[in-house]
Formats: structure tokens, sequence, C-alpha cells
């Protein structure tokens, strides 16, 4: 665990009562920063459930850092945090069903115009689940509550309907190929980025 360095000043608040969650204290510890980064600023957050679990052991501590310049109080921040299962399940969809890291796009503008489409592409989805005729697999059953992915699997039929503005393609013959006489640049390249470092696989031969 990388430990943080600072300031010492201390916010706190108490939440008397949680719709769902119930008694609920937020503290702060303001303008902190990690020992090696000491020009960027970090607020610390701790948020505990006063009230305990089932078994009456304490409810684990939700420890959260803000990094920004302007803080919103106490009141509202600790709360925000709690979308993020939502926001979690997003990106796994974004991933898995409409192919957000499948592309090798070679240009960083390729890549962020690429991920730029996938909030367009998810609120397609989530505008068409009145419209689209639900397409049902064998293996599944009917619902009138249409998830994103059971969207995407019958946007076929709105597909037909609206059409494509695009022109149809027309016929040709034999590529004449590259034009003679045209210089060939080399695509520039970049280095790989590792997200680990690899370790070296123990050999299973005995040494005697």
């Amino acid at each position: 665990m990388t430990q943080a360095h600072g300031s010492k000043r201390i916010q706190g608040i108490e939440i008397d009562e949680h719709s769902q969650l119930g008694q609920i204290r937020v503290s702060q510890w303001l303008d902190l920063h990690f020992y090696r980064a000491a020009e960027h600023r970090v607020n610390l957050i701790l948020v505990q459930r006063m009230k305990p679990m089932s078994n009456g052991q304490p409810f684990p501590p939700l420890w959260l850092a803000w990094v920004g310049e302007r803080t919103l109080p106490l009141e509202t921040v600790w709360f925000k945090y709690l979308p993020r299962f939502g926001v979690d399940h997003w990106y796994k969809f974004v991933k898995q069903r409409l192919h957000w890291t499948l592309p090798n796009l070679r240009t960083p503008e390729q890549s962020e115009r690429w991920s730029d489409l996938m909030p367009l592409m998810s609120w397609q989805l989530w505008l068409a689940r009145d419209l689209v005729v639900e397409n049902v697999l064998p293996w599944q059953s009917a619902t009138t509550n249409l998830t994103p992915g059971r969207v995407a699997q019958s946007m076929l039929s709105v597909l037909v309907d609206i059409g494509t503005p695009a022109k149809m393609p027309k016929q040709r013959g034999k590529s004449p190929g590259w034009e003679k006489g045209r210089v060939r640049t080399k695509a520039p390249s970049y280095p790989t980025v590792k997200k680990r470092v690899s370790r070296r696989k123990k050999s299973s031969r005995l040494v005697i």
C-alpha cells in the first residue's frame, strides 16, 4: 500500500439516517499527496456505516480518494460512489458485447474516435428498446424488460426498416494494384505497452 503524506486538516460529518444505509459517518483529510508526487494533491475520504451487519460485525470502512481543484461537500461527495456498480457493468458490456477493446487501431486518434462511439451506441440501444422485435435464441426465455444485450441481439429488425444512406457497392474487375512510381511510406510504429512484468517460469527439470 502506498503511503500518503501532507497536511493533517480533517473534516467530518455525520448523516443521521440514510434511507437505505442508515447512519453514516464521513471523514476527509485534505491536501495529502503521495511520496513521489508532491505536486498532485489528493483528498482522502473515509465512509463508515454505523449500523452493524446482521451478524453483529461492523461493516468494513470505505476509503475513497478525490483528485481535483474543487471538492464537493461531504454531504454529497460520498454518495457519488454508489452508482459505480452500474458503471462497472457498462464497461463490461462495451468490452464484451460492443467490442470496445477488440480493434487493433494504429493511431491514438483512431482509438479515441472508437472510444467516443461507445456511449453513442449504448444510448442507441437504450432508445431502441421499445422499437425492436425481440429475437429470442433457443436457450433464452422471452422477456418484456429488454437489457441492452437483448436489444443489440434484436437490432436487425430496426436496421432493415430504416435502411442505410450508403449507396450500393459498384462491381469492379481486377484491381490495378499499386500505382507505378508512387512512393511507399512505412507506417509509424509505437512502443509496446506492457501491463505487467512477465515472470520467468521455473524449470521443471531436476538439477543433479
